[in-house]
């Protein structure tokens, strides 16, 4: 996978009756910081000698420069009070994700008490006005520069800026229609578009199987990934029907570049199987591993839901695609996470197996346990207009074998879990990731204009991590 690269404006400001020194010192030790953690950042030291936001006249060349740099998000250090309405100017201008942050004041001189900066109070200020230009903004409480809260607080906000980003700019290939007997999987394509600006390239099936064929004629990219799945994978089906799902994956692959897709969804039965024999499961599992997901049953919404919870690791962690399907037999509080076999190779607990799925007699799927650990769990989906995210975490436990890619998880309270599922927006299809992102997805749901729903309904836990308790 390739790991996201977040790039942010850097905007500090000052306010002129509080020391300009002060505010230019802490301009030099923040981006400073900002260097040691990595932050790639555009300031805006050539608009002014001081590099500060609080001239109105500097905001025309600050806009052109952050979107000719093509920012994802906005930080605006307040290295003393501020000038409250330049950030509001400029954050409403841009439309991007807002990290507002102020280092914590000195004392007052012991003498004179004079105080240098009042930045905190400041920050006050700058919230009520973001507020009035009605601009949602992510806060980083008062701390000092190398204080863990710091840190901790620009790498979740970049991974928001990563989620935003992601969401804004989807574009999902639709491969043929949703099967006919699943209902639960219809979307409001106008809807999306309309509200979020998600596209969808709709192609029917004969297109993928003319790429299928035409990536058998070509080899060279079909041998490569018959080559890397029997060196991970124990192979359990013909050499004709290997090649056909390695040239599918080829096929995706292809067609994704074609239409300028970030992810797909696929009618996985019945034409499929019809035309070439195979199921699609183990092409969508390799794609998967690339951190490009290709989503079953024609899922829109289960792909933009891979698609955000893959931004909020980063794009650094691979993302199952899951049915909740049954309880567990003797753990009240467990659910089986599975499916026919599409999950990422590198999430198996042992060597996959490229085998028959349970409920169809095609081959192509794959079957392994996955790795446990801690996982956060979401589904994006909505009806009648309205939209949410439906998020929190679980851990892998032991249970018993079963076919395809599957992980058992604890949750802390099934039955809650289940009601919100049945009781909807939710269908049965949900995305996991290994790891707890679920403070950042809460986080970035404010830009997106998704409501988010903590299935632990543990919203004052979430708020105050992200407050930096």
């Amino acid at each position: 996978m390739t790991p996201a690269k977040i790039k942010i404006g850097y905007a500090p400001t000052r306010r002129s009756i509080f020391s300009a020194p002060a505010a230019i010192e802490y301009r030099n030790l923040t981006a400073d910081r900002l260097r040691e953690l990595g932050v790639d950042f555009v300031d805006i030291t050539d608009i002014n000698k001081e590099g500060l936001l609080y001239d109105d006249n500097d905001l025309p060349a600050i806009v052109e420069k952050f979107k000719a740099e093509k920012v994802d998000g906005i930080f605006f250090p307040h290295g003393n009070f501020g000038t409250e309405y330049e950030v509001a100017r400029l954050a409403k201008e841009m439309n991007l994700p807002v990290l507002l942050w102020g280092p914590r004041d000195e004392c007052p001189d012991p003498e004179t008490g004079v105080r240098l900066r009042d930045s905190q109070c400041g920050l006050f200020a700058t919230g009520k006005v973001l507020r009035r230009f009605r601009v949602p903004f992510t806060y980083m409480t008062n701390c000092n520069l190398t204080d863990p809260e710091f840190e901790r607080g620009i790498k979740d906000f970049l991974a928001v800026c990563n989620i935003v980003r992601t969401f804004r700019h989807t574009r999902i290939l639709q491969i043929s229609t949703r099967p006919f007997d699943f209902w639960s999987t219809m979307c409001n394509e106008g809807e999306l578009l309309e509200k979020f600006n998600i596209q969808l390239s709709p192609v029917p099936m004969t297109e993928l199987v003319q790429n299928v064929n035409k990536a058998k004629e070509e080899k060279t990219q079909v041998e490569a990934c018959v080559a890397y799945m029997r060196m991970n994978m124990d192979i359990h089906v013909t050499e004709d029907e290997l090649y056909n799902v390695a040239a599918m994956k080829v096929a995706i692959e292809t067609m994704a570049k074609k239409y300028g897709c970030n992810a797909a969804v696929i009618q996985c039965w019945n034409a499929l199987q019809d035309e070439l024999g195979v199921m699609p499961c183990c092409a969508n599992s390799l794609l998967f591993d690339e951190g490009f997901p290709v989503v079953c049953e024609t899922d829109i919404h289960g792909a933009i839901t891979s698609l955000l919870i893959q931004a909020a690791g980063m794009d650094e962690h691979p993302v199952f695609f899951a049915d909740w399907t049954v309880r567990h037999p003797t753990n009240d509080n467990a659910e089986l996470l599975q499916h026919c076999g599409p999950w990422p190779l590198s999430l198996a607990k042992e060597r996959p197996q490229l085998t028959y799925p349970l409920a169809f007699d095609y081959p192509g799927a794959v079957a392994a346990e996955c790795k446990h650990g801690n996982v956060t769990l979401c589904r994006f989906d909505g009806d009648n207009g309205e939209y949410s995210l439906l998020l929190g975490t679980a851990k892998g436990i032991d249970g018993p074998y079963t076919k395809g890619t599957y992980l058992w998880v604890e949750v802390k309270n099934w039955k809650k879990l289940e009601a919100k599922i049945v009781e909807g927006p939710y269908i049965h299809h949900c995305a996991g990731i290994h790891g707890d992102v679920v403070a950042r997805l809460y986080e970035a749901c404010k830009y997106i204009g998704v409501k988010p729903d903590l299935y632990d309904d543990n919203d004052e836990e979430i708020k105050a991590y992200l407050r930096g308790e």
